[in-house]
This record gives C-alpha cells, sequence and structure tokens, in this order.
C-alpha cells in the first residue's frame, strides 16, 4: 500500500463503501472507536474524510509493528486512526 494521503483516502473510503473493514482490539474501544461501537455510521466517517486534505493527515510506524504504516486525520474535531494490512483496512480510533 502506498502511504500517501491521496492513496490512504481513497482506499479507506472504499474499504467504508463496501463494508469491507475490521476494528483493532482494545480496552477503550466504546470510547476510541464509535464506528465499532455503532455510534457513528460509516457513511459519516466517510464525509469526514472526504473533507480531509493532507493537511490534516499524519502517517507514522505503528508502534508493535513498525513495517505498518497508521494513517491519523484529524478534523471538524474528528480524530480517525487506522491502517492496512492487506487486503484488510483496520481502525484503531474513530472519535471526536
Amino acid at each position: 500500500m502506498d502511504n500517501s494521503f491521496k492513496a490512504a483516502k481513497r482506499a479507506v473510503i472504499a474499504a467504508l463503501e463496501t463494508g469491507s473493514y475490521l476494528h483493532a482490539a482494545r480496552g477503550d474501544i466504546a470510547i476510541k472507536n464509535l464506528l465499532a461501537m455503532g455510534a457513528v455510521s460509516a457513511r459519516t466517517v466517510i464525509e469526514v474524510i472526504r473533507s480531509c486534505s493532507g493537511a490534516h493527515h499524519s502517517c507514522s510506524a505503528h508502534h508493535m509493528a513498525p513495517e505498518i504504516m497508521v494513517h491519523v486525520l484529524k478534523r471538524h474535531g474528528w480524530y480517525i486512526k487506522f491502517y492496512f494490512i492487506e487486503p484488510d483496512t483496520w481502525f484503531l480510533s474513530v472519535h471526536q
């Protein structure tokens, strides 16, 4: 997977549109991943992501698996954190 913002944006939106995404397990999932909890829809997350530009994006190596790049989008008070392990898209955080 290309780690550029445009490639990540296209891929994460495609995953949300098709429902082909997973959620990383974490202890505070009810607070940190509103998408996983059903408190926010994939459509809402897509709208936030579509409003993002490269200025709202950062990317860094996963702390436990440095070969995996983690993408973070911050826009309109939202924090969306995800990564790709082909062929899957994994969400770590989706919250305000």
